[in-house]
This record gives C-alpha cells, structure tokens and sequence, in this order.
C-alpha cells in the first residue's frame, strides 16, 4: 500500500507525465490516492516523481484520512461519509458493510482493493502547515518530491 500525494500544478507537465498523473486520480494539486504497490504501479510512480510526493502510511494515517476527508463515488457524484448504509449498498456483496471493513480492506490491501479504493473520491488535502522545503527537488536531497517512505504519515498529518 502506498498513498501518493500531487505537490505540483499542471503547468510544463509532459503528455506522457500528465496521462500518468490522470491515470492515478491526481488531476489537481494537493489531492491524494492509495494504490496498490507493483511493478507496473512503481513504474509509473517513478516516471512522474518530480510532481509527486508517495511514501507507505500507517493504520492511523489511513482511517484519520477516511473519517475526516473520505468521500464517496456514488453515481459519479461526491458523496460525504454520513453513514455505512452507503458503503453496504454499494460494496457489501464483497463483504465491506462499515467503514472499518473498508479501512480494513484497504490498509491490508485485500482482494477488493481497487473497489474500496476506486469508491474513494481522491482525498482533497489542504497545503501542508508549515509549508513545503523545496518542491523541486527530491526528498533525498532535502526537497519534497519522490519517495519519502515512514515520513509520509508526518506529511499528509499536516496536509489533513
């Protein structure tokens, strides 16, 4: 499991980078997405690292971003977390009738998966307090952008 974070706007973005960044949910700055770690995914999070910050968040992390910014996809609509009704409509024939199982699902990369995570409305995060280091440059190097693996959870604490 990794959650990957926009840092940057769409301006000088090459074609192949913006479809990639389209491909993972991340249209606008400072929205976020959990996805599934594999080879093709880490890939793709390679090629458009200078744009975003990823890293692998904790139990904690996960169900703060859920219960506070969770939204869901309801006849392509944005529909905020009210209840568990709507998650038992719409995914309780795979067993996920609360937001537990659905936090549950997610944070142990379950079979459903990509369910749980395409019901999810890309989570809008304000920008971080205390501002951003560098955006440019890589977390490595004492930027923000790229892999910053643990400190990801400090991060989207202080983008939520």
């Amino acid at each position: 499991l990794a959650i990957v974070v926009r840092i940057r706007g769409l301006i000088g973005v090459p074609p192949k980078q913006r479809k990639i960044l389209q491909l993972l949910r991340l249209r606008q700055i400072n929205t976020a997405v959990l996805i599934k770690v594999n080879k093709s995914t880490l890939k793709m999070l390679r090629l458009v690292e200078p744009y975003i910050a990823y890293g692998y968040p904790n139990l904690k992390t996960v169900r703060e971003l859920v219960y506070k910014r969770g939204y869901f996809k309801v006849n392509k609509q944005r529909v905020p977390l009210t209840d568990n009704s709507i998650i038992d409509k719409a995914l309780g024939s795979f067993g996920i009738q609360s937001v537990e199982d659905l936090i549950h699902e997610l944070v142990t990369v379950g079979p459903n998966f990509t369910r749980c995570s395409n019901f999810l409305w890309p989570f809008k995060l304000n920008s971080p307090r205390g501002g951003f280091s560098y955006k440019k440059t890589h977390f490595v190097e004492g930027g923000d952008a790229g892999n910053r693996e643990e400190y990801i959870n400090s991060l989207i604490r202080r983008m939520n």
